[in-house]
């Protein structure tokens, strides 16, 4: 009891703190507090009532214990400091607060089933109402079938399972839009700097940059494989720099484009006189950097504002079907693309 109360005095009341002043198990003041049918009348008491003694998330508890509903949306995501995700939370969190809910995140160390499968039963065990799923489903698991069938899901990349929701920036048009405006300018082809395979977002670039030179009846050289990292960008250039007939290179995102420049400048090469460069994103530092980056702009604070959007229309009515939604990409023109130089024949 002594612990209790010093816990309670510096706010480091843990459920383990609640079970014991209740006399029951940890996970029993998780079904009561998640409003758990098979709770006793009796036992749900003893937990509130060490709730109100301890301070233990309170207002929190309080409402759960009274409306039988946690008011939670989990997040699973990748472990990752880009921006791409920073903004995309921001989104969530935002939507979700307007909304009357919280949110509850929890981040993968890789895209792995089992590493997905093990987020998304955590986030279940903590009582969330629904999940939004920011990492791709490679593969799907019998359990995350479960989980995505037993809550309603929203993914955001454009995987799914059958009981998924999907909401998703068009990436094939990213692509295409970024190797249309450097062909417009009088590049011959476009090379492509392409994010790792297991991603669909960049499977679909991959797809789009291919299928626009291959409608113009451009050659379309070999990709270059990066891994979302500038450092992934930076070893590129340093390829793509010594090739005399690269005048042009679409980079699947802002952080490789920013290493590719890098690059091309420590080997002399100018941008955009000698080769021009396109990223996708248009981060926060795309226009700041030496040349201010051309780039596809992706909405990702929307995007997730409209997977919050699409979980809380499901929750508010289970049956209704809502259909897969897309949010278009834009160009966004700066310094660092430029007219097409003569290639020395």
């Amino acid at each position: 009891m002594e612990h209790s109360r010093a816990a309670a005095r510096d706010g480091r009341v843990a459920m383990a703190d609640v079970a014991r002043v209740a006399g029951v198990s940890p996970q029993t003041v998780s079904r009561a507090l998640r409003g758990h049918p098979n709770v006793h009348d009796s036992t749900r008491a003893k937990v509130l009532a060490a709730v109100e003694q301890l301070g233990y998330r309170k207002n929190d508890a309080a409402r759960v214990l009274s409306s039988g509903r946690s008011l939670t949306i989990g997040v699973v995501s990748l472990q990752t400091g880009y921006y791409s995700r920073t903004s995309l939370m921001y989104g969530i969190e935002r939507a979700a607060a307007e909304a009357g809910f919280s949110v509850a995140a929890a981040t993968t160390p890789s895209l792995d089933t089992s590493a997905i499968e093990a987020a998304m039963s955590r986030l279940a065990d903590q009582g969330v109402e629904g999940f939004v799923l920011a990492v791709p489903l490679i593969h799907v698991s019998r359990r995350i079938e479960q989980l995505t069938a037993a809550l309603p899901t929203v993914t955001i990349d454009g995987s799914r399972t059958p009981a998924t929701e999907v909401v998703a920036v068009d990436q094939t048009l990213a692509a295409r839009l970024a190797t249309r405006h450097l062909l417009d300018l009088g590049h011959e082809t476009v090379w492509h700097l392409a994010g790792p395979g297991e991603w669909l977002d960049a499977a679909s670039r991959l797809r789009g940059w291919r299928d626009t030179l291959e409608a113009e009846g451009r050659t379309v050289p070999p990709q270059i494989d990066g891994d979302w990292s500038p450092a992934s960008g930076y070893r590129a250039g340093l390829i793509l720099g010594r090739i005399p007939d690269v005048t042009a290179v679409f980079a699947a995102s802002d952080e490789m484009a920013f290493g590719l420049i890098r690059a091309l400048h420590e080997l002399g090469r100018r941008v955009p006189e000698d080769i021009s460069v396109v990223g996708v994103d248009d981060i926060a530092l795309a226009g700041f950097c030496s040349p201010p980056l051309t780039t596809v702009s992706q909405p990702f604070a929307e995007l997730g504002a409209l997977a919050v959007a699409h979980l809380m229309r499901h929750l508010a009515d289970p049956a209704a079907a809502s259909a897969p939604a897309s949010i278009e990409p834009a160009l966004v023109v700066r310094a660092s693309t430029g007219p097409a130089r003569l290639l020395d024949r």
